[in-house]
C-alpha cells in the first residue's frame, strides 16, 4: 500500500482491522531523516527504546529515559505523514501500576503526537493495559522476549519453548482481552507464533517469530547494516551501509590530509574589489 493511496495515516483501529489481511509493515526510527525514508513504506513506525543501544551506545534498553523517548518521538513525528507512530514506554515508566503508566503514557502521547504507546509484559500487565485503554490510550503489547526484563529472563533467549509455551499463549490472550490493539511477538518459536496468531483476535507483529504473523518489525539500523555490535539470527541485512559509510569517511579523511579536498568546485572565488568612489 503506497503513501499516495492513503487519505491519512492509519490509526490503532485501522491497524487492528488488518488482522488476517495484508501483512503489516513496520520498522523502528529515531530521527527525522530516517522517518522520512520509511514513511511511504510502513504502516506504523516504532520509536523504540532500542534507541539507547543503537544511537546512544548503551549496553541495554534499561537506561533509556522518558526524556529520551520524547526527544526522539518528536524527531520521528516531523518525518511522518503516511505512517502511524508508536512510542515505547521506557523501563520504570509503567511497572509501578496503572496510575503511573497512565501519567507517563499520556505525557508521551501529548508531547510527541504518537498514535499509541507500546509496553512490555503479558498477564502481569493486563490490568495496566485495561486501565490505559479505558482512558483513551491505545496500547501495543509486547511479549515473548521482552528486552526490559533480560535480567530476569537470563539474557536474550528464545521464549516459549516446551513448557514455556503455555505461559506465552496466556500472555497473548491476556493482553488481547485487556484491549491491546496488537501484540509484538519477539524471539518465540515459529510454531508457537503461528498458534498465537491463529488464536488471538488482534494482529501479531513478529520479530524473530514467524512469517505467518500479521506483520513484521525490525530495528532499521540492524537491517541496513549500520548497527553491527551483534546480529541476531532473526535479522536479515537488506543493505550493508555501515562498511560503505566507513569507506566513504576514510576517503574523505585521505583527501583532507592530501589537501585534495576541498577542490576548486567546492570553494568560493574571491569577489572583484569594489570600485572606489571618485
Amino acid at each position: 500500500m503506497s503513501a499516495t493511496a492513503r487519505k491519512k495515516a492509519p490509526n490503532a483501529e485501522d491497524i487492528r482491522a488488518r488482522k488476517g489481511g495484508e501483512p503489516l509493515v513496520s520498522l523502528t526510527a529515531y530521527t527525522t531523516p530516517m522517518a522520512q525514508v520509511m514513511d511511504a513504506h510502513c504502516d506504523f513506525v516504532l520509536v523504540g527504546d532500542s534507541v539507547g543501544m543503537v544511537l546512544h551506545g548503551m549496553a541495554s534498553t534499561l537506561e533509556v529515559t522518558m526524556e529520551m523517548m520524547i526527544l526522539h518521538g518528536r524527531a520521528v513525528a516531523r518525518g511522518l505523514e503516511a505512517a502511524m507512530m508508536v512510542v515505547d514506554m521506557p523501563f520504570g515508566s509503567y511497572e509501578e501500576g496503572p496510575q503511573q503508566a497512565f501519567r507517563n503514557a499520556a505525557r508521551l502521547m501529548a508531547e510527541t503526537g504518537a498514535g499509541a504507546v507500546k509496553l512490555e509484559g503479558g498477564v502481569e500487565m493486563a490490568e495496566t493495559i485495561r486501565f490505559l485503554v479505558k482512558r483513551g490510550i491505545h496500547v501495543m503489547a509486547h511479549i515473548g522476549l521482552t528486552p526490559q526484563s533480560i535480567n530476569t529472563l537470563g539474557g536474550y533467549k528464545v521464549q516459549g519453548r516446551d513448557a514455556q509455551a503455555e505461559a506465552v499463549i496466556a500472555d497473548a490472550q491476556a493482553v488481547a482481552d485487556a484491549g491491546a490493539f496488537s501484540v509484538v511477538l519477539e524471539k518465540v518459536p515459529q510454531v508457537l507464533a503461528d498458534q498465537i496468531t491463529s488464536e488471538v483476535a488482534i494482529p501479531t507483529i513478529g520479530i524473530g517469530a514467524s512469517a505467518g504473523c500479521d506483520g513484521q518489525i525490525l530495528v532499521v539500523d540492524d537491517m541496513l547494516g549500520f548497527f553491527t555490535a551483534f546480529k541476531p539470527k532473526f535479522v536479515k541485512r537488506y543493505a550493508d551501509l555501515g562498511p560503505a559509510a566507513e569507506a566513504a569517511i576514510a576517503d574523505y579523511a585521505a583527501e583532507v590530509r592530501a589537501r585534495s579536498f576541498p577542490a576548486a568546485e567546492h570553494v568560493f572565488a574571491d569577489q572583484a574589489p569594489a570600485q572606489g568612489k571618485k
